[in-house]
């Protein structure tokens, strides 16, 4: 398999074009153990990848943390999909329903006219998987197949595999692409820049907004990139130190850690919790419902619901002005839905749509300090030098740099335009990368989603992810001087917008890894 993975090295238009597929493989710790992988180079990885997802429920919020564990009580993730219900089943040193290898096979569209179907390769890709699961030996002993492909994903537990899509739009008779999910709400915008990931010229308009902001006389205007060991192992990180790995060296050197996540989004809750709060936001600032709406998923996020930032257009009125400016407006999409997305597209891919930071915004009035974005990426925001009552011009994302991950989350779910409801199939489902699953993803899905003491919000959770059962409440402050109202949102205890369907750790390794395993050659010593 190690022939048809995909490498880092860059595309071009000449020697190395960009293929109409690509694959990946990652490998969860028990996979390792069945590769035989050395007992010594095994015991030296994280504990927390050594446990997997599962094992971790209560530090991720997965399952009710104001409930005691009790012994053989595993109908708290009875809601997962069967491939994952199954997974590291407690009290088990292994079972036949595992999870031991996670591949990936994206695809480009057919053609620019058949957007929502995959090229031809796609299919070969899958079919080369299963024809290479049937050249594998069976075991001798049981009979059963030496690699299997897993068959049980999705609710249903049937599917082959689990498939993913982006979201497409209807405008009139149009079909156009969009980077939504299916809340309606654009994603996949801030992933961080770390040194070497784009050639020099690439770097200096990338890094504005998504790398490290030091102080405005270095760098690019103040931004420089992460270190390139927050996100690749073997690699100095932010510490100036080589991340935690085990032995040997080449065996971990330019892999890395991935947390996988299935996200069920209840779209019937979202939008009946919106409808029914943006009525009384509505009444109290005396705006039509339709603006209400779109102030509250706005203040909930901290990005309009195209993906323009908050921080930077705070008010209804400099959000659609920025529309029209850049040519996405409602009205540039009825005129012209393909060349409106493409143009949303296009903003989202600029500096303007991440360089802002937080310091000159301390209380939140122009992005609510319990939003989504702020949590997931706190900036500036945490610097121990911020006045509350103030602004400070040099606060820096010291505090924040270690806590970065690369993610890429892929919607799932019918593209059949009929309208979604809790229990129709979608979601996203999230790749979250890092040199270290505990000190990056945990600690930003413990602390920062599901707790708020870091945001002066108590154990308000986030608004978009967090646990709402125990704590439901949403504060959107407002500057006194503009004449608007605080809000404070009711989100509901009854049932979640986010519900987790399962996941798993995984590593993903390096050729170099890949090629070691293959031959049996990790030898710690």
């Amino acid at each position: 398999m190690r022939k048809e993975v995909t490498t880092a090295a860059r595309w071009n238009d000449t020697d190395n074009i960009k293929p109409a597929t690509t694959m990946n493989v990652a490998l969860s710790f028990l996979g390792m153990v069945k590769l035989r992988v050395s007992t010594k180079t095994l015991q030296a990885f994280p504990p927390e990848f050594i446990e997997g997802m599962r094992a971790r429920a209560f530090v991720l919020g997965d399952r009710d943390t104001a409930k005691v564990e009790k012994d053989h009580d595993h109908s708290w993730c009875d809601h997962w999909d069967k491939i994952w219900r199954e997974n590291r089943l407690p009290f088990t040193l292994g079972t036949d329903t595992d999870v031991h290898i996670w591949v990936s096979i994206n695809s480009q569209s057919e053609s620019a006219i058949e957007w929502s179907k995959p090229h031809p390769n796609f299919e070969k890709q899958t079919q080369f998987l299963r024809d290479l699961c049937k050249k594998v030996p069976k075991c001798p002993l049981t009979g059963k197949p030496g690699v299997e492909l897993m068959t049980t994903n999705g609710q249903s537990g049937k599917d082959e595999y689990q498939s993913a899509n982006a979201v497409f739009e209807k405008h009139g008779d149009v079909v156009v692409p969009s980077p939504n999910e299916h809340f309606g709400l654009a994603d996949g915008i801030g992933d961080p820049v770390f040194e070497g990931q784009y050639p020099p010229d690439v770097e200096r308009e990338k890094v504005r907004g998504r790398g490290k902001w030091m102080s405005a006389d270095r760098g690019y205007e103040g931004w420089e990139p992460i270190a390139t060991g927050e996100f690749i192992l073997g690699h100095p990180d932010e510490s100036q130190e080589l991340p935690p790995a085990t032995l040997p060296p080449e065996f971990m050197r330019n892999g890395t850690f991935m947390a996988y996540r299935k996200l069920h989004e209840n779209v019937t809750t979202f939008k009946k919790v919106v409808s029914e709060q943006a009525k009384d936001y509505a009444k109290i600032n005396k705006v039509p419902q339709e603006q209400a709406e779109e102030i509250l998923k706005a203040k909930m996020v901290g990005r309009w619901s195209d993906g323009v930032p908050l921080s930077k257009y705070p008010t209804y009125d400099s959000w659609i002005a920025l529309q029209t400016k850049m040519g996405f407006s409602a009205a540039d999409f009825k005129a012209n839905p393909m060349k409106a997305a493409f143009a949303q597209l296009a903003y989202m891919k600029t500096s303007d749509a991440v360089d802002f930071k937080y310091g000159d915004d301390m209380k939140g009035t122009k992005c609510p300090t319990t939003s989504h974005l702020r949590r997931v990426n706190t900036r500036d925001y945490l610097d121990p030098t911020n006045d509350v009552d103030g602004d400070n011009p040099d606060a820096t994302t010291q505090l924040n740099k270690r806590r970065r991950i690369m993610r890429r989350g892929l919607p799932y779910g019918a593209n059949d335009f009929k309208e979604k409801t809790d229990d129709t199939e979608q979601g996203v489902a999230m790749m979250l990368l890092g040199a270290s699953l505990f000190r990056q993803f945990e600690f930003i899905q413990q602390q920062w989603i599901q707790y708020g003491m870091d945001f002066h919000a108590g154990n308000n959770t986030c608004p978009l992810l967090g646990d709402h059962t125990n704590h439901d409440r949403h504060t959107i402050a407002v500057e006194p001087k503009s004449g608007g109202c605080p809000f404070t949102m009711q989100l509901g205890k009854e049932k979640n917008f986010v519900d987790v369907r399962g996941g798993e750790y995984f590593f993903i390794p390096s050729m170099t890894s890949l090629r070691m395993m293959a031959m049996g050659t990790v030898d710690p010593t």
